[in-house]
């Protein structure tokens, strides 16, 4: 099963988003994210539904946030995204009629199921705010400001 990396790139886009004065278009955080603008457009457009982000049409448009980064969790992000699979376990035969089946198949549903409600607990209390001071924090550690930031974005993307 291929890995579902949207959670991260986009908040990877959204962190880049809050540090820019003037909208970014879709064709600017695909050259971030490395990948291509209609992706871009088609992910951003759930954010945009959540109000979590604006587009703005047009000359001089493109995506803003519609929030500050503290009003915005992870969680909702995530939402945003159509709550990707996280793991690639699944239960056996649900039509089962074996005894030994549906015992594993509760077993197994009853884990994932905590294990989904953990991690949207975990989302829920982290806002894009933290990652900001996260960023913060690892710049200050290589001695560089958020003036010289786009020269070291620039060597590192």
């Amino acid at each position: 099963m291929r890995q579902d990396n949207r959670l991260p790139r986009v908040l990877h886009a959204l962190l880049h988003l809050s540090d820019m004065k003037d909208p970014a278009t879709s064709e600017q955080l695909a050259g971030m994210l490395n990948t291509n603008a209609a992706v871009v457009r088609r992910t951003m457009a759930g954010l945009r539904d959540r109000g979590i982000l604006t587009s703005i049409k047009g000359h001089g448009g493109g995506w803003q946030l519609a929030r500050p980064l503290e009003k915005i969790t992870l969680a909702e992000i995530y939402q945003a995204l159509g709550a990707p699979t996280l793991f690639a376990l699944g239960c056996g035969d649900e039509e089962s009629q074996c005894l030994m089946e549906k015992a594993a198949n509760t077993a197994t549903a009853r884990a994932l199921q905590l294990a989904s409600e953990t991690f949207i607990t975990a989302l829920s209390s982290v806002t894009m705010a933290d990652l900001a001071v996260d960023f913060e924090k690892r710049l200050a550690e290589l001695g560089l400001s958020p003036d010289n930031l786009h020269h070291f974005a620039d060597q590192h993307h």
